[in-house]
């Protein structure tokens, strides 16, 4: 691991060099390509560097001790200065390992979430605007911005779909966990006789793509302009502002009528269009190395169910690692980091070949 990693500092110094030279500035495609890829080395190679000057401060400060082993209390601050460094060590070398393993160009991505109301009528849709709430939430308190690109409303303001993206510091490294089957047990709101409903709605994670991952030839697209239905405001069915993107290619089917304007309707589902087909790419090439992927914790696939949000217990498990919390309030609030840790934590004992 640890040639791998000095490769990475090694060639991260170079980017830096070459990204200061005038003849690469001056050169956009060039400078561009430079930049991604530095881009994309960044959070390993700083993390290999706190590494290195941690491992080096503790050498440092071992032979401190030996220096000063007649003077108990300075011998004892330097001990507990070798203890946090030593925690910090260990939690770097944990994140670089999952660094080296995740694909590196897709952990520090954007995203772009879909979530669907599945079986269970209304209440689905209820529960599939909860689990939109909890990832806005979650979003919020990771300092990450979230941007609806289109929604399909239900009755009593539940969801049918809705498909949003969420910018930040390494999304897609945290959010890929959260692709799957979501299960809620509660008694709906129309339900009299206080009977437990199941309802379900699926969740999928992908990672955005840029204009540079995917090129789309404009003779592949079928766009069709028509006016927006549903609930959307006074605008809807005034103008032909809704915009569907059929790829002809691949069949792959993109509709957003949120916006007022059809630009900004085109725009964004040029970007859902973009991201499904990198997804599509993906998944062929992750077909190829499936051995190498088996250790990741679930599948991505929707159709697995991953977790129940039980209401009258009022406790969520998560099905993969069979991790059980009595926090549901506080989870749906958005306090789902103790959850993306524990398959985290579950995924990299996996990998080593712990139980």
């Amino acid at each position: 691991m640890f040639t791998k990693l000095e490769d990475i500092l090694k060639r991260y110094k170079e980017l830096e060099n070459l990204i200061a030279d005038p003849d690469v500035v001056t050169n956009a495609p060039l400078y561009q390509n430079y930049a991604k890829e530095m881009a994309r080395l960044r959070n390993i190679a700083v993390k290999f560097e706190e590494y290195k000057k941690a491992k080096a401060d503790i050498a440092a400060l071992e032979a401190d001790v030996v220096k000063h082993e007649h003077e108990p209390d300075l011998v004892s601050m330097i001990k507990d200065e070798v203890k946090t460094l030593d925690e910090k060590v260990k939690r770097l070398d944990s994140e670089m390992e999952d660094a080296l393993f995740e694909d590196d160009e897709d952990s520090q991505r954007n995203i772009i979430m879909e979530i669907r109301a599945g079986t269970g009528g209304i209440e689905a849709a209820l529960f599939a605007g909860d689990l939109y709430r909890m990832y806005t939430k979650y979003a919020s308190n990771m300092g990450w911005s979230a941007e609806c690109l289109s929604t399909s409303l239900s009755e009593k303001n539940g969801i049918k779909e809705i498909i949003f993206s969420v910018s930040g510091n390494g999304v897609y490294g945290k959010m890929k966990y959260e692709s799957g089957t979501h299960r809620v047990q509660r008694v709906p709101v129309t339900e009299a006789s206080g009977r437990i409903h199941t309802s379900a709605a699926t969740v999928a994670v992908l990672p955005e793509a840029e204009d540079v991952d995917i090129k789309i030839n404009p003779q592949d697209l079928k766009i069709d302009v028509y006016r927006s239905g549903g609930a959307g405001g006074q605008h809807v069915n005034v103008t032909d502002s809704a915009v569907r993107i059929t790829h002809l290619p691949t069949g792959v089917v993109v509709t957003c009528q949120d916006e007022r304007s059809q630009f900004k309707n085109k725009e964004k589902a040029m970007r859902v269009l973009r991201t499904r087909l990198y997804e599509k790419a993906r998944e062929d090439h992750n077909a190829k190395i499936s051995k190498e992927r088996k250790v990741q914790v679930g599948t991505g696939d929707r159709s697995e169910k991953i977790r129940t949000y039980n209401f009258p217990d009022g406790r969520v498990t998560d099905h993969r690692i069979g991790l059980t919390l009595y926090s549901l309030n506080d989870i749906l609030n958005g306090e789902i980091e103790e959850i993306i840790n524990a398959l985290k934590e579950a995924e990299r004992k996996l990998r080593r070949g712990e139980t």
